[in-house]
Protein backbone atom coordinates (compact mmCIF):
# COMPACT_ATOMS: atom_id res chain seq x y z
CA UNK A 1 0.00 0.00 0.00
CA UNK A 2 1.43 3.43 -0.90
CA UNK A 3 2.74 5.52 1.99
CA UNK A 4 0.28 8.33 1.28
CA UNK A 5 -2.68 5.98 1.64
CA UNK A 6 -1.31 4.55 4.87
CA UNK A 7 -0.95 8.10 6.25
CA UNK A 8 -4.53 8.97 5.30
CA UNK A 9 -5.83 5.84 6.99
CA UNK A 10 -3.91 6.61 10.16
CA UNK A 11 -5.30 10.16 10.26
CA UNK A 12 -8.85 8.89 9.69
CA UNK A 13 -8.48 6.30 12.42
CA UNK A 14 -7.06 8.90 14.76
CA UNK A 15 -9.95 11.29 14.12
CA UNK A 16 -12.50 8.51 14.74
CA UNK A 17 -10.80 7.56 18.01
CA UNK A 18 -10.68 11.19 19.08
CA UNK A 19 -14.39 11.70 18.33
CA UNK A 20 -15.37 8.59 20.31
CA UNK A 21 -13.40 9.81 23.32
CA UNK A 22 -14.87 13.28 22.96
CA UNK A 23 -18.44 11.94 22.68
CA UNK A 24 -18.07 9.61 25.66
CA UNK A 25 -16.47 12.16 27.95
CA UNK A 26 -18.04 15.49 26.94
CA UNK A 27 -20.88 15.51 24.43
CA UNK A 28 -23.06 12.72 25.87
CA UNK A 29 -22.89 13.98 29.50
CA UNK A 30 -23.69 17.52 28.34
CA UNK A 31 -26.74 16.36 26.43
CA UNK A 32 -27.95 14.35 29.42
CA UNK A 33 -27.45 17.29 31.78
CA UNK A 34 -29.19 19.67 29.37
CA UNK A 35 -32.18 17.35 28.96
CA UNK A 36 -32.43 16.86 32.72
CA UNK A 37 -32.24 20.62 33.18
CA UNK A 38 -35.08 21.18 30.70
CA UNK A 39 -37.20 18.54 32.45
CA UNK A 40 -36.50 20.07 35.86
CA UNK A 41 -37.52 23.53 34.59
CA UNK A 42 -40.77 22.13 33.23
CA UNK A 43 -41.50 20.36 36.49
CA UNK A 44 -40.69 23.46 38.50
CA UNK A 45 -42.97 25.63 36.35
CA UNK A 46 -45.87 23.19 36.70
CA UNK A 47 -45.35 22.92 40.46
CA UNK A 48 -44.69 26.66 40.82
CA UNK A 49 -41.24 26.01 42.25
CA UNK A 50 -38.13 28.01 41.34
CA UNK A 51 -36.04 26.27 38.65
CA UNK A 52 -32.63 24.87 39.62
CA UNK A 53 -29.46 26.64 38.54
CA UNK A 54 -28.00 25.63 35.15
CA UNK A 55 -25.43 22.79 35.12
CA UNK A 56 -21.80 23.71 35.45
CA UNK A 57 -19.67 23.49 32.34
CA UNK A 58 -16.55 21.30 32.48
CA UNK A 59 -13.38 23.29 31.98
CA UNK A 60 -11.62 23.08 28.65
CA UNK A 61 -8.36 21.94 30.24
CA UNK A 62 -9.99 18.65 31.29
CA UNK A 63 -10.41 17.63 27.67
CA UNK A 64 -7.47 18.86 25.65
CA UNK A 65 -4.69 17.21 27.76
CA UNK A 66 -6.42 13.81 27.51
CA UNK A 67 -6.08 13.70 23.73
CA UNK A 68 -3.16 11.71 22.41
CA UNK A 69 -2.74 13.62 19.16
CA UNK A 70 0.07 16.13 18.84
CA UNK A 71 -1.23 17.94 15.78
CA UNK A 72 -1.96 21.58 16.70
CA UNK A 73 -4.51 21.82 13.90
CA UNK A 74 -6.57 18.95 15.33
CA UNK A 75 -6.36 20.33 18.87
CA UNK A 76 -7.51 23.75 17.74
CA UNK A 77 -10.36 22.18 15.80
CA UNK A 78 -11.45 20.17 18.85
CA UNK A 79 -11.32 23.21 21.12
CA UNK A 80 -13.35 25.33 18.71
CA UNK A 81 -15.88 22.54 18.23
CA UNK A 82 -16.27 22.05 21.98
CA UNK A 83 -16.81 25.76 22.62
CA UNK A 84 -19.41 26.06 19.85
CA UNK A 85 -21.24 22.99 21.13
CA UNK A 86 -21.47 24.40 24.64
CA UNK A 87 -22.70 27.75 23.35
CA UNK A 88 -25.48 26.01 21.43
CA UNK A 89 -26.52 23.60 24.17
CA UNK A 90 -26.52 26.09 27.04
CA UNK A 91 -29.79 27.05 28.75
CA UNK A 92 -31.37 30.30 27.51
CA UNK A 93 -29.95 33.48 29.04
CA UNK A 94 -31.65 36.73 29.93
CA UNK A 95 -31.43 39.19 27.02
CA UNK A 96 -29.89 42.58 27.84
CA UNK A 97 -32.28 45.35 26.72
CA UNK A 98 -30.93 47.94 24.30
CA UNK A 99 -31.93 51.59 24.03
CA UNK A 100 -34.80 52.08 21.64
CA UNK A 101 -35.25 55.15 19.45
CA UNK A 102 -38.96 54.49 19.12
CA UNK A 103 -39.69 56.81 22.04
CA UNK A 104 -38.29 59.75 20.07
CA UNK A 105 -40.11 59.02 16.83
CA UNK A 106 -43.38 57.98 18.45
CA UNK A 107 -46.08 60.66 18.67
CA UNK A 108 -47.15 59.27 22.05
CA UNK A 109 -43.68 59.60 23.58
CA UNK A 110 -43.62 61.86 26.62
CA UNK A 111 -40.81 64.14 27.73
CA UNK A 112 -40.14 61.86 30.70
CA UNK A 113 -39.69 58.85 28.38
CA UNK A 114 -37.17 60.69 26.25
CA UNK A 115 -35.35 61.90 29.35
CA UNK A 116 -35.27 58.37 30.77
CA UNK A 117 -33.72 56.88 27.64
CA UNK A 118 -31.32 59.77 27.06
CA UNK A 119 -30.68 61.47 30.41
CA UNK A 120 -29.75 65.14 30.26
CA UNK A 121 -27.12 66.61 32.54
CA UNK A 122 -29.17 69.81 32.72
CA UNK A 123 -32.30 68.16 34.07
CA UNK A 124 -35.71 69.76 33.44
CA UNK A 125 -35.80 72.70 31.05
CA UNK A 126 -35.80 76.11 32.66
CA UNK A 127 -37.69 79.09 31.21
CA UNK A 128 -35.78 81.13 28.67
CA UNK A 129 -34.91 81.57 25.00
CA UNK A 130 -33.44 78.43 23.40
CA UNK A 131 -31.46 78.89 20.17
CA UNK A 132 -31.88 75.48 18.53
CA UNK A 133 -29.73 74.29 15.64
CA UNK A 134 -31.64 72.48 12.89
CA UNK A 135 -30.43 70.33 9.95
CA UNK A 136 -28.94 72.06 6.92
CA UNK A 137 -30.26 69.35 4.61
CA UNK A 138 -30.38 65.90 6.16
CA UNK A 139 -33.16 65.56 8.73
CA UNK A 140 -31.17 62.90 10.60
CA UNK A 141 -28.59 65.50 11.66
CA UNK A 142 -30.82 66.95 14.37
CA UNK A 143 -29.68 66.24 17.93
CA UNK A 144 -31.62 64.41 20.62
CA UNK A 145 -31.43 67.46 22.85
CA UNK A 146 -32.90 69.62 20.10
CA UNK A 147 -35.85 67.24 19.78
CA UNK A 148 -36.41 67.37 23.53
CA UNK A 149 -36.29 71.17 23.63
CA UNK A 150 -38.63 71.57 20.66
CA UNK A 151 -41.09 69.10 22.17
CA UNK A 152 -41.00 70.74 25.61
CA UNK A 153 -41.22 74.38 24.47
CA UNK A 154 -44.36 76.44 24.87
CA UNK A 155 -43.85 77.99 21.44
CA UNK A 156 -41.37 77.75 18.55
CA UNK A 157 -40.28 80.85 16.64
CA UNK A 158 -39.58 79.92 13.03
CA UNK A 159 -38.13 81.82 10.09
CA UNK A 160 -40.51 79.99 7.72
CA UNK A 161 -43.36 78.08 9.36
CA UNK A 162 -44.03 76.03 6.23
CA UNK A 163 -40.43 74.89 5.98
CA UNK A 164 -40.05 74.19 9.70
CA UNK A 165 -43.44 72.47 9.79
CA UNK A 166 -42.02 69.63 7.69
CA UNK A 167 -39.26 69.07 10.25
CA UNK A 168 -41.68 69.05 13.17
CA UNK A 169 -44.09 66.76 11.34
CA UNK A 170 -41.27 64.32 10.57
CA UNK A 171 -40.50 64.00 14.29
CA UNK A 172 -44.14 64.22 15.44
CA UNK A 173 -43.63 67.47 17.37
CA UNK A 174 -46.85 69.40 17.88
CA UNK A 175 -45.57 72.56 19.59
CA UNK A 176 -47.24 75.72 18.17
CA UNK A 177 -45.25 77.67 15.55
CA UNK A 178 -44.96 81.45 15.30
CA UNK A 179 -43.33 83.17 12.33
CA UNK A 180 -40.24 85.23 13.13
CA UNK A 181 -38.22 86.70 10.25
CA UNK A 182 -36.42 89.88 9.26
CA UNK A 183 -39.64 91.58 8.14
CA UNK A 184 -41.50 91.20 11.46
CA UNK A 185 -38.67 91.04 14.02
CA UNK A 186 -39.51 94.37 15.64
CA UNK A 187 -43.22 93.50 15.97
CA UNK A 188 -42.60 90.05 17.41
CA UNK A 189 -39.94 91.06 19.94
CA UNK A 190 -42.30 92.62 22.48
CA UNK A 191 -44.75 89.72 22.23
CA UNK A 192 -41.98 87.20 22.75
CA UNK A 193 -40.48 89.18 25.63
CA UNK A 194 -43.79 89.21 27.49
CA UNK A 195 -44.07 85.44 27.15
CA UNK A 196 -40.48 84.94 28.28
CA UNK A 197 -40.96 87.23 31.27
CA UNK A 198 -44.06 85.19 32.10
CA UNK A 199 -41.90 82.09 32.59
CA UNK A 200 -42.44 80.34 29.27
CA UNK A 201 -39.96 78.26 27.28
CA UNK A 202 -39.43 79.74 23.81
CA UNK A 203 -37.41 77.96 21.11
CA UNK A 204 -35.99 79.83 18.11
CA UNK A 205 -35.07 77.99 14.91
CA UNK A 206 -34.07 79.08 11.42
CA UNK A 207 -34.59 77.36 8.09
CA UNK A 208 -31.21 75.66 8.45
CA UNK A 209 -28.31 75.73 10.89
CA UNK A 210 -27.95 77.89 13.98
CA UNK A 211 -30.23 80.92 14.50
CA UNK A 212 -28.53 84.30 14.45
CA UNK A 213 -25.75 83.21 12.06
CA UNK A 214 -26.74 85.01 8.84
CA UNK A 215 -30.31 84.36 10.01
CA UNK A 216 -32.82 86.13 12.30
CA UNK A 217 -32.21 85.86 16.02
CA UNK A 218 -29.30 88.16 16.84
CA UNK A 219 -31.46 91.10 17.91
CA UNK A 220 -33.80 88.95 20.01
CA UNK A 221 -30.87 87.30 21.80
CA UNK A 222 -29.32 90.73 22.45
CA UNK A 223 -32.60 92.03 23.85
CA UNK A 224 -32.99 89.01 26.15
CA UNK A 225 -29.48 89.51 27.50
CA UNK A 226 -30.28 93.15 28.26
CA UNK A 227 -33.47 92.07 30.10
CA UNK A 228 -31.60 89.36 32.08
CA UNK A 229 -33.60 86.60 30.38
CA UNK A 230 -31.64 83.33 30.02
CA UNK A 231 -30.41 82.61 26.48
CA UNK A 232 -29.53 78.92 26.07
CA UNK A 233 -27.78 77.61 22.93
CA UNK A 234 -28.66 74.12 21.69
CA UNK A 235 -25.76 73.44 19.27
CA UNK A 236 -26.50 71.79 15.98
CA UNK A 237 -25.47 71.60 12.31
CA UNK A 238 -23.68 74.55 10.72
CA UNK A 239 -22.90 75.03 7.03
CA UNK A 240 -19.93 77.21 8.00
CA UNK A 241 -18.24 74.57 10.16
CA UNK A 242 -19.19 71.65 7.90
CA UNK A 243 -17.69 73.27 4.79
CA UNK A 244 -14.60 74.49 6.61
CA UNK A 245 -13.82 71.10 8.16
CA UNK A 246 -13.95 69.29 4.80
CA UNK A 247 -12.40 72.03 2.65
CA UNK A 248 -8.75 71.10 2.99
CA UNK A 249 -7.90 74.77 3.58
CA UNK A 250 -6.34 76.05 6.83
CA UNK A 251 -8.85 75.90 9.68
CA UNK A 252 -6.78 77.19 12.60
CA UNK A 253 -7.84 80.72 11.66
CA UNK A 254 -10.69 81.82 9.43
CA UNK A 255 -12.94 84.81 8.76
CA UNK A 256 -16.67 84.30 8.32
CA UNK A 257 -17.95 86.93 5.89
CA UNK A 258 -21.38 85.43 5.20
CA UNK A 259 -23.54 87.06 2.53
CA UNK A 260 -21.98 90.03 0.77
CA UNK A 261 -23.76 93.42 0.53
CA UNK A 262 -26.00 94.02 -2.48
CA UNK A 263 -24.49 97.45 -3.26
CA UNK A 264 -21.64 97.01 -5.75
CA UNK A 265 -19.25 99.55 -4.20
CA UNK A 266 -19.75 98.23 -0.67
CA UNK A 267 -19.38 94.67 -1.88
CA UNK A 268 -16.13 95.45 -3.69
CA UNK A 269 -14.78 97.20 -0.60
CA UNK A 270 -15.54 94.13 1.51
CA UNK A 271 -13.88 91.83 -1.02
CA UNK A 272 -10.74 93.98 -1.00
CA UNK A 273 -10.50 93.60 2.76
CA UNK A 274 -10.90 89.82 2.43
CA UNK A 275 -8.33 89.64 -0.37
CA UNK A 276 -5.64 91.07 1.92
CA UNK A 277 -6.56 88.88 4.89
CA UNK A 278 -4.19 85.97 5.70
CA UNK A 279 -6.98 83.76 7.09
CA UNK A 280 -9.36 81.47 5.19
CA UNK A 281 -12.37 83.48 3.99
CA UNK A 282 -15.85 81.89 4.17
CA UNK A 283 -18.76 83.27 2.13
CA UNK A 284 -22.42 82.34 1.69
CA UNK A 285 -23.33 82.73 -1.99
CA UNK A 286 -26.80 82.36 -3.57
CA UNK A 287 -26.58 79.98 -6.56
CA UNK A 288 -27.86 82.56 -9.06
CA UNK A 289 -25.07 84.99 -8.04
CA UNK A 290 -22.15 82.56 -8.14
CA UNK A 291 -20.90 83.63 -11.60
CA UNK A 292 -20.97 87.31 -10.65
CA UNK A 293 -19.18 86.52 -7.37
CA UNK A 294 -16.43 84.57 -9.16
CA UNK A 295 -15.88 87.39 -11.67
CA UNK A 296 -15.48 89.95 -8.90
CA UNK A 297 -13.21 87.76 -6.77
CA UNK A 298 -11.12 86.86 -9.81
CA UNK A 299 -10.34 90.53 -10.44
CA UNK A 300 -9.65 91.30 -6.76
CA UNK A 301 -8.11 88.08 -5.37
CA UNK A 302 -6.40 87.00 -8.58
CA UNK A 303 -6.91 83.81 -10.58
CA UNK A 304 -4.37 81.63 -8.77
CA UNK A 305 -5.89 81.75 -5.27
CA UNK A 306 -7.24 78.37 -4.13
CA UNK A 307 -10.95 78.06 -3.40
CA UNK A 308 -13.52 75.43 -2.43
CA UNK A 309 -17.18 75.48 -3.45
CA UNK A 310 -19.36 73.38 -1.12
CA UNK A 311 -22.83 72.70 -2.49
CA UNK A 312 -25.86 70.74 -1.25
CA UNK A 313 -24.04 69.66 1.92
CA UNK A 314 -25.51 66.65 3.78
CA UNK A 315 -27.96 66.10 0.91
CA UNK A 316 -28.08 63.43 -1.79
CA UNK A 317 -26.11 65.46 -4.36
CA UNK A 318 -23.47 66.86 -1.99
CA UNK A 319 -20.49 68.28 -3.88
CA UNK A 320 -17.13 69.78 -2.96
CA UNK A 321 -15.46 71.49 -5.92
CA UNK A 322 -11.77 72.34 -5.42
CA UNK A 323 -9.45 74.40 -7.58
CA UNK A 324 -8.36 77.99 -8.22
CA UNK A 325 -10.66 80.99 -8.60
CA UNK A 326 -9.80 81.17 -12.29
CA UNK A 327 -10.68 77.51 -12.81
CA UNK A 328 -13.92 77.96 -10.88
CA UNK A 329 -14.88 80.90 -13.09
CA UNK A 330 -14.45 78.76 -16.21
CA UNK A 331 -16.19 75.73 -14.69
CA UNK A 332 -19.34 77.53 -13.55
CA UNK A 333 -19.76 79.99 -16.41
CA UNK A 334 -21.57 77.47 -18.59
CA UNK A 335 -24.00 76.14 -15.98
CA UNK A 336 -25.65 77.51 -12.85
CA UNK A 337 -25.48 75.18 -9.84
CA UNK A 338 -28.45 74.51 -7.59
CA UNK A 339 -28.71 74.69 -3.83
CA UNK A 340 -27.15 77.00 -1.27
CA UNK A 341 -23.41 77.45 -1.68
CA UNK A 342 -20.65 77.95 0.86
CA UNK A 343 -17.52 79.29 -0.83
CA UNK A 344 -14.11 79.30 0.84
CA UNK A 345 -10.99 81.12 -0.37
CA UNK A 346 -7.52 80.67 1.06
CA UNK A 347 -5.95 83.65 2.79
CA UNK A 348 -3.23 85.79 1.30
CA UNK A 349 0.30 84.55 1.93
CA UNK A 350 2.79 86.79 3.71
CA UNK A 351 5.17 86.59 0.78
CA UNK A 352 2.40 87.88 -1.48
CA UNK A 353 1.89 90.85 0.82
CA UNK A 354 5.60 91.64 0.77
CA UNK A 355 5.65 91.46 -3.02
CA UNK A 356 3.18 94.35 -3.47
CA UNK A 357 4.90 96.85 -5.71
CA UNK A 358 4.55 100.60 -5.50
CA UNK A 359 2.48 100.64 -8.67
CA UNK A 360 0.08 98.05 -7.25
CA UNK A 361 -0.37 100.06 -4.07
CA UNK A 362 -0.90 103.20 -6.10
CA UNK A 363 -3.58 101.51 -8.21
CA UNK A 364 -5.40 100.19 -5.15
CA UNK A 365 -5.30 103.56 -3.40
CA UNK A 366 -6.40 105.43 -6.50
CA UNK A 367 -9.37 103.13 -7.04
CA UNK A 368 -10.58 103.51 -3.46
CA UNK A 369 -10.16 107.29 -3.42
CA UNK A 370 -11.98 107.63 -6.73
CA UNK A 371 -14.97 105.84 -5.18
CA UNK A 372 -15.26 108.38 -2.38
CA UNK A 373 -13.12 106.92 0.40
CA UNK A 374 -11.01 109.24 2.48
CA UNK A 375 -7.25 109.01 2.26
CA UNK A 376 -6.91 107.43 5.71
CA UNK A 377 -9.66 104.87 5.00
CA UNK A 378 -8.07 103.92 1.68
CA UNK A 379 -4.72 103.43 3.41
CA UNK A 380 -6.36 101.30 6.10
CA UNK A 381 -8.07 99.05 3.55
CA UNK A 382 -4.93 98.57 1.48
CA UNK A 383 -2.73 97.95 4.54
CA UNK A 384 -4.94 95.12 5.83
CA UNK A 385 -3.13 91.80 5.49
CA UNK A 386 0.11 93.25 4.08
CA UNK A 387 3.50 93.25 5.72
CA UNK A 388 4.04 96.94 5.00
CA UNK A 389 3.50 99.42 7.78
CA UNK A 390 0.50 101.71 7.45
CA UNK A 391 2.74 104.73 7.92
CA UNK A 392 4.73 103.84 4.79
CA UNK A 393 1.56 103.36 2.75
CA UNK A 394 0.18 106.64 4.07
CA UNK A 395 3.34 108.47 3.01
CA UNK A 396 2.99 107.01 -0.47
CA UNK A 397 -0.66 108.05 -0.59
CA UNK A 398 0.18 111.62 0.41
CA UNK A 399 2.87 111.75 -2.23
CA UNK A 400 0.61 110.48 -5.00
CA UNK A 401 -2.83 111.79 -4.02
CA UNK A 402 -2.21 114.51 -1.44
CA UNK A 403 -3.40 117.28 -3.74
CA UNK A 404 -6.59 115.46 -4.75
CA UNK A 405 -7.69 113.71 -1.56
CA UNK A 406 -8.32 114.78 2.00
CA UNK A 407 -9.16 112.96 5.19
CA UNK A 408 -12.54 114.63 5.50
CA UNK A 409 -13.70 113.31 2.14
CA UNK A 410 -16.29 110.53 2.48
Amino acid sequence: MPRRHRTDNLVAAGLMSMYLKFYAKILRPVRLRTNNYALSIGSACCGKQPPPPPPARPPLNDVVPSLSFKSSTILNHVAATRISLFSLSSPPRTTIPFLSFSSVNSPAASDSEITEDFPSKQGPLKPGLYLVGTPIGNLEDITLRALRVLKSSDIILSEDTRHSGKLLQYYNIRTPLLSYHKFNESQREQVVLRRLQGGEIVALISDAGMPGISDPGMELAKLCVEKNIPVIPVPGPSALVAALSASGLPTNEFTFVGFLPKHAATRRERLMVSANNPTTQVFFVPPHKLCQFLEETCSIFGQSRRCVIAREMTKLHEEFWRGTIGEAKEAFTTHQPRGEITLLIEGVKVSEGEAFSESQLENELGELISKGHSLSMAVKLVATGTSMKRKAIYSLALEKFGKHASDDKH
